[in-house]
This record gives C-alpha cells, sequence and structure tokens, in this order.
C-alpha cells in the first residue's frame, strides 16, 4: 500500500542554485502523513487555506512514499 506525505514549507528566494531541492530542501513547516491519496488531498487543501500559502509564502507538496503495486505477484516472479 502507498502511503503519503504532506509537506508545508516555506518557499525560498530564487538563489545561484535557482530552486534544487536536492541541494538544499525548503525548509519544512509541517509534515503529515496519510494512508490514502483522498485523505492527502483532504489535509493538502486544508494547509492551502492557510494565509501564507495564499500569498505564495509557503507551499504545499503531496509526496507518495511506500510501495506503489504496479504488477502483481505472479508477473513479477516470471
Amino acid at each position: 500500500m502507498t502511503r503519503f506525505l504532506v509537506v508545508l514549507t516555506d518557499v525560498r528566494p530564487n538563489g545561484i542554485d535557482g530552486r534544487n531541492e536536492r541541494v538544499a530542501p525548503e525548509r519544512r513547516r509541517q509534515v503529515v502523513g496519510a494512508n490514502s491519496r483522498e485523505a492527502a488531498e483532504r489535509i493538502a487543501g486544508a494547509f492551502m487555506a492557510l494565509g501564507m500559502v495564499r500569498a505564495g509564502r509557503q507551499r504545499v507538496k503531496v509526496l507518495a512514499i511506500g510501495r506503489r503495486h504496479a504488477y502483481g505477484d505472479r508477473e513479477l516472479a516470471g
């Protein structure tokens, strides 16, 4: 089963490295886990209603984590 993380971050200004998350990730304000995509989208919707997000100073990200079973066990074994 795939789990989801909903992350509220601060938007940083464009620097020398641009906005490369691997080099300099944005500062996390809040991280919430969800068991389904629907639950993650509801949490993200609540975060998007915040004034700082609406003003463009913070950003909401929904990340899929864990395993995703695209194929059944039979297809993987053969």
